[in-house]
């Protein structure tokens, strides 16, 4: 089937519309209108070839909602009409360590939802800024939120999850003082699920002007990091940092305010390296770095669930498709609070 969608023809050149082909479903297969497709920085990185490999054309888009449209035979757990997700994976190889302990995200051989190489023409995922996807039925999520919240739970299912995994294995709750640093897509949603868990929350940002927002969120505190004392203040008494920034910057900052066997988590990913830190930060407390890469596909069903008991979706702005060159440019500009979701229904006019 033909349809339409968003993308760019190379790394230097802007996205635009394009006709994209989707596969007849399979017996196994789910097909999606998709009604809204959340904005990632992963995106931009992508399609302007700052991370290497990008495949071109490339059609970004791996936080995706809309409705079923059509079912495969053996189908059982969906029928047209559901609402549902797709996040930033379709397939992985489903035998390897990894897949056996139910965490395909970090199978060797998974299948983005865009930029990955398939059998399918053109040879690779094209992803959500399009009308419509097919997906095995493993990678389809249920939505269980008010069908008008359905745009703003769109970025959950990158930026929700991504820090709903780490808070999660990290075990993070009550009783523990948790920071998160960076306030904007990821950063948002970090501050809203570590609330949402129970724990003590301390926002950081370079920004004064971010201090009230940061609170409304549900950070119980705010600090400035470019304020010596205001960082000082916290030495030491942190459990578990949550980083966010998506630009190399310097963690030793962060490093002390950990506890003795405190963890930061990197979940941000810069285009180029952070500045090394300083080791003796990490073997005097036992401190840890880490990394953590979204969530399996049972974690990202956990995780929507409670963001739907809990009532959490991101903050987000409705863009037209043919918007999203600028939006990335404000993006860029961290001009957006939080989360740009293109209209998919635009992408037809």
């Amino acid at each position: 089937m033909t349809i339409k969608a968003y993308g760019a023809h190379a790394g230097d050149r802007p996205l635009e519309s394009m006709d994209i082909t989707r596969r007849a479903p399979g017996v196994h297969d789910v097909q999606i209108e998709i009604a809204y497709c959340g904005v990632c920085h992963s995106d931009l990185h992508q399609v302007r070839s700052e991370w290497a490999g990008t495949l071109f054309p490339c059609v970004p888009g791996h936080e995706i909602v809309g409705r079923v449209s059509a079912v495969g035979a053996h189908v059982s757990g969906f029928q047209p009409g559901d609402l549902v997700g797709v996040g930033c994976m379709v397939d992985s190889c489903q035998h390897c360590e990894e897949c056996d302990a139910g965490m395909e995200n970090y199978c060797d051989d998974m299948v983005a939802t865009y930029n990955s190489p398939i059998s399918d023409a053109p040879g690779h995922t094209l992803g959500g800024y399009a009308q419509q996807i097919v997906v095995h039925e493993r990678y389809v999520l249920r939505v269980r939120h008010p069908e008008d919240q359905l745009a703003a739970v769109a970025p959950l299912l990158c930026a929700g999850i991504t820090t709903y995994s780490p808070l999660r294995h990290w075990k993070v709750g009550p009783g523990q003082k948790v920071g998160v640093v960076g306030i904007g897509g990821l950063g948002h949603m970090g501050i809203k699920l570590a609330h949402a868990m129970g724990a003590h929350v301390v926002a950081f940002t370079t920004s004064e002007s971010k201090r009230q927002e940061a609170l409304a969120l549900g950070a119980d505190e705010v600090v400035v990091s470019r304020n010596a004392d205001e960082m000082k203040a916290h030495s030491k008494s942190l459990d578990f940092i949550l980083n966010t920034v998506a630009a190399p910057h310097d963690l030793d900052a962060f490093f002390v305010l950990l506890k003795r066997d405190g963890t930061m988590t990197l979940v941000g990913a810069p285009a180029s390296p952070h500045p090394s830190p300083q080791i003796f930060n990490l073997i005097m407390k036992r401190r840890s770095l880490a990394g953590s890469l979204i969530g399996s596909i049972p974690e990202t069903q956990e995780m929507l669930d409670f963001c739907a008991e809990h009532g959490i979706v991101a903050d987000i702005e409705m863009i037209r498709a043919d918007e999203i060159n600028a939006a990335y440019e404000r993006m860029l500009k961290g001009d957006v609070k939080y989360r740009f979701v293109i209209d998919s229904a635009t992408l037809a006019s």
